[in-house]
């Protein structure tokens, strides 16, 4: 095969692969739609649209109503010919996720499990994955492999999870994880995995920062739909910053970290271990409740004033604490505008759209990414 040849293949791929994901993008489409804002010929649209229903990848939903011509195709993604899974390893729970290729949640659930390590864990934690796909009624030859959000540095390039202090982990190759599942996997770190809902569905191109404060506060950048990796892949790790020199001792072993201020737990603790409970006697007028979250939105204020001072963009607060604070976020905005430079009103803070294990559900999405750029 000569060099124009292969040029021709990586073109006709390229295109193909543009056409799939506006039509992913945009919901049901239809060929001159595509035509028109991809700026390709209308025939050449005809044709890749004709390759992709023949591979099962999309498909024709009936016709759009007529403008004075001939009536148009409707096309949409192919619901449920590819399915992808999530799980999502943390200390006390494990947590799971199956979708389509629409990025549509089949099933969830969540199981309380302490992390250990050694193959009895894994073990079964394979074997609840089976029976949740069977409960699913997932077809192994349609699912495009398993997506794994674990609590640790993830080096995709060494293969690593490495200073994994939840865990107790300080390097783990994955291979010695992904070894009890018979899928393909792909690794998160569960803050980025959590991110990642956010920013694959975000509606501009725009950065923003994501805080997961859940058990623990991590973080992740995104920008142009992309994650930000930094040198060492340690990029948002808010929740190891200083706010308190000298303070309360972090789990990781230093002192005055945000995490230890502004984890969920602290909420949770406070409310017989469930936040949702913590907000709902915080609506009722709980004054000891009260309190606590005075003292906790102080800090969380702090640190997204200082997020936004160093990278003007959106903060956006996910976890446990994005899906249940609801109206609450005022508490949070007020004390970042009182410390904002230039009177901005903190609206830049926002909760995340996501109401469901956010961990398991984005590692999930991230399979499907992949698939998708081999399209």
């Amino acid at each position: 095969m000569n060099r124009q040849q292969v040029t021709n293949i990586e073109v006709k791929k390229a295109n193909r692969n543009r056409v799939f994901r506006y039509i992913y993008k945009n919901g049901t489409v239809s060929n001159p739609d595509i035509s028109y804002e991809m700026k390709m010929s209308l025939p050449t649209v005809t044709q890749i649209t004709r390759e992709l229903i023949e591979k099962g990848l999309i498909e024709e939903l009936g016709e759009f109503q007529s403008t004075g011509g001939r009536r148009a195709k409707a096309l949409s993604v192919a619901t449920n010919v590819k399915e992808a899974a999530g799980l999502d390893i943390t200390r006390d729970h494990v947590s799971m996720v199956l979708i389509n290729l629409k990025g549509e949640v089949l099933k969830s659930a969540c199981i309380e499990k302490d992390y250990s390590p050694g193959e009895a864990y894994y073990h079964s934690v394979s074997q609840w994955l089976e029976n949740f796909l069977d409960e699913g009624g997932a077809d192994r030859e349609r699912l495009l492999g398993l997506g794994i959000s674990y609590p640790g540095i993830i080096d995709q390039e060494k293969g690593m999870a490495t200073f994994s202090h939840v865990l107790g982990e300080k390097s783990v190759p994955l291979e010695n994880i992904s070894r009890y599942f018979p899928y393909p996997c792909y690794f998160l770190n569960d803050a980025n995995a959590a991110a990642y809902v956010e920013g694959s569905r975000a509606e501009s191109a725009e950065r923003f920062v994501y805080m997961f404060v859940a058990n623990m506060v991590g973080g992740a950048i995104f920008e142009n739909y992309e994650m930000v990796q930094g040198k060492n892949f340690r990029c948002g790790e808010i929740g190891h910053m200083t706010i308190v020199p000298d303070g309360e001792l972090c789990y990781c072993g230093k002192k005055g970290h945000l995490d230890t201020y502004c984890s969920a737990k602290r909420l949770k603790e406070a409310a017989d271990g469930s936040i949702e409970e913590f907000f709902r006697r915080l609506d009722q007028g709980d004054g000891k409740l009260a309190g606590i979250w005075d003292r906790y939105t102080t800090y969380m204020a702090m640190a997204v004033n200082n997020i936004h001072m160093l990278l003007d963009c959106d903060v956006v607060l996910g976890g446990y604490l994005g899906r249940y604070m609801g109206d609450h976020i005022r508490d949070i905005r007020n004390k970042v505008a009182q410390r904002n430079t230039f009177e901005e009103d903190g609206s830049f803070v926002r909760a995340c759209k996501c109401r469901i294990d956010e961990a398991a559900l984005g590692v999930a999405l991230k399979v499907v990414a992949n698939f998708i750029e081999q399209i």
